[in-house]
């Protein structure tokens, strides 16, 4: 099968010229349109009949049309939504965008579920800070502080945490993400002066952040943190159960570093909650506070698991309380 990716669409003699110096038949050339979606890609696919032409080759039943009417559904809402949110998608890559890839595409994806476009607004948090954080984050509906490594802008993302905790700006952290807020409360809640994460901060008074048990004892870094999928417990009455409808979940997970248990009970005092655990380790996986309108972060990367079918749960409900909260500053207006 040759798949020509054109521009333009393809002749009859064009294919015919293809399936002869290429030596495939001709129903086995296939045009690949420039699309305006990657979505449309499957769709475009079929109307080459690229997929009984597959099954045929492979000598499988091709007796059953292939039923994309969701597919449809999906691409429709992506394409004429009824609603728009702005989020803020705060990270130390914003230079280079594919390294958010997936959170670009679960935005789709929650935002089809929504029947919402999303757009996305890329802000560096090395150049946050408390002077400039308002005119940078006060017109979004909505903040997603991005996974990352290192000390460089973190303490950006922890300026931008601070400002829509006290905001009531939905909020929404992965991973490394989820370990600023950690902080973010310690420092400013439970004033724990200089609280931070022993990955930036090896000798902080206040490690809230820890490297995990098992890592301790790795010197070759290599290829060697905590990953793949892991079982997590949910919470009765949180907002993560609320979202993904189970009591138990598994998500897939890339760190070293995890929430020190040892400060759990002063944090829960304090109103941020321990809502998701590894039930083997006690890893807390999500936290959250039940007393802000939405705020979540959680130590997994849930953004790996989206798909069109299977839109990630988290995400589906952060676009949603975006949603809410741009309808609930019309109102107050």
């Amino acid at each position: 099968i040759l798949v020509c990716r054109t521009e333009q669409p393809l002749t009859d003699d064009m294919r015919r010229k293809l399936a002869l110096f290429c030596n495939v038949d001709r129903n086995s050339v296939i045009q690949a349109l420039d699309v305006d979606s990657i979505y449309a890609v499957p769709l475009e696919l079929q109307k080459e009949h690229a997929d009984t032409t597959v099954l045929k080759k492979l000598e499988l039943p091709s007796d059953h049309p292939i039923n994309l009417n969701k597919w449809h559904q999906f691409l429709d809402k992506v394409r004429n939504p009824q609603y728009e949110v702005h989020i803020g998608l705060v990270g130390k890559y914003i230079e280079l965008q594919d390294a958010y890839k997936s959170i670009h595409e679960a935005f789709i994806h929650g935002g089809a579920a929504n029947n919402c476009k999303v757009v996305v607004e890329a802000i560096h948090s090395e150049y946050i800070d408390e002077h400039n954080v308002a005119q940078k984050l006060g017109h979004l509906h909505g903040v997603l502080v991005a996974p990352g490594f290192g000390n460089r802008g973190i303490e950006g993302k922890i300026e931008a945490i601070k400002y829509v905790r006290e905001n009531g700006i939905p909020f929404f952290g992965i991973c490394l993400g989820m370990q600023c807020a950690v902080i973010e409360f310690a420092r400013n809640i439970l004033n724990m002066k200089g609280a931070h994460s022993t990955e930036m901060a090896p000798d902080t008074a206040y490690p809230v952040i820890d490297m995990m048990e098992e890592q301790k004892k790795i010197k070759n870094k290599g290829g060697t943190m905590r990953l793949g999928a892991y079982r997590c417990d949910l919470k009765e009455n949180s907002l993560a159960l609320s979202l993904y409808k189970s009591e138990h979940i598994s998500e897939r997970h890339r760190h070293r570093y995890e929430f020190n248990n040892k400060y759990m009970e002063q944090f829960e005092k304090a109103g941020m909650i321990a809502t998701g655990k590894n039930p083997d380790n006690g890893l807390v996986e999500i936290v959250e506070i039940p007393s802000h309108p939405y705020f979540i972060g959680v130590q997994f990367h849930p953004e790996l698991k989206s798909t069109v079918y299977s839109p990630q749960p988290l995400f589906v409900g952060f676009v949603a309380a975006g949603l809410k909260y741009k309808e609930s500053r019309k109102q107050t207006r």
